[in-house]
């Protein structure tokens, strides 16, 4: 599922390519047919995200909800967009740039109501400036929940996947199985600032580098990473392979249902 840096991305992306400008609206799979015909031809007003959640917003009309889920992706291309294929829940297009989203969990017209709604029901976002950690830290510091399971809940960190969540615990030397109600306010404020960053580079990169520079392949003589995801990382999906920093093996385990990647020796804390 992609993480809140995509999404962020996403909707800068709709607001370079459609923004003050009519768009065509169509969904040639069927599914957004009724709401696409009421969107086409209108002005796309804004588009903004919170978490993994887009919202396209057209004046007079609403909001567009998606939600990408597992299997959601986008298409994106320059200039006269070709026949869409059956499989495209909705597609926008002007004369220039046309995006094709195929296969979301979710993909909706929506009031300012219920946005709200699905704002407040979301933690903060470290890519939405006008948020901070304290909401999050108020619930994790209540919390005998692991802070690798609370990094990963959407209603106490909103964008936070698996790979931040196992990267940013790494950086900062955290044992994942550590209680919330353990972790210290000057950890938790760390924490919160090293996502702010990561993701923001995660933003502009298009793509999750987490490694510090002394860490980078051209400091270490090491090979570059070779993953779909792409990205250098300490620890996600790098089970059983040497630890960057200490030499020892990283481990895996199941928590919540996601993989967890970790390295014992340098997460003690």
């Amino acid at each position: 599922m992609p993480e809140g840096h995509t999404i962020h991305r996403l909707a800068a992306d709709h607001t370079e390519a459609f923004a003050g400008r009519t768009v065509r609206a169509s969904s040639p799979q069927g599914k957004f047919a009724d709401s696409a015909a009421l969107v086409d031809g209108q002005v796309l007003e804004t588009a903004e995200a919170h978490g993994k959640h887009l919202f396209l917003g057209f004046a007079g009309l609403g909001w567009v909800h998606i939600h990408l889920g597992l299997f959601g992706k986008y298409t994106w291309g320059a200039g006269q967009a070709p026949p869409p294929t059956a499989t495209v829940r909705l597609r926008l297009a002007n004369a220039d740039s046309y995006a094709d989203l195929r296969g979301p969990t979710t993909c909706t017209l929506i009031t300012d109501t219920e946005k709200q709604a699905i704002h407040d029901r979301l933690g903060p976002d470290p890519l939405r400036p006008e948020h901070d950690g304290e909401p999050a830290y108020a619930r994790i510091a209540r919390s005998r929940t692991t802070v690798a399971a609370l990094l990963m809940d959407q209603k106490i960190v909103a964008g936070v996947g698996n790979v931040y969540r196992a990267e940013v615990l790494f950086r900062h030397g955290i044992d994942p199985y550590r209680q919330g109600r353990e972790l210290a306010r000057s950890e938790w404020d760390g924490i919160w600032s090293d996502l702010v960053a990561l993701m923001r580079e995660g933003v502009r990169n298009n793509r999750i580098d987490t490694v510090r520079p002394e860490h980078t392949p051209e400091a270490m003589g090491r090979p570059p990473r070779v993953d779909d995801h792409g990205g250098e990382v300490y620890v996600y999906r790098r089970t059983g392979q040497p630890c960057h920093i200490c030499g020892g093996e990283i481990r895996t385990a199941d928590l919540a249902a996601r993989n967890l990647f970790w390295c014992p020796d340098c997460q003690k804390n």
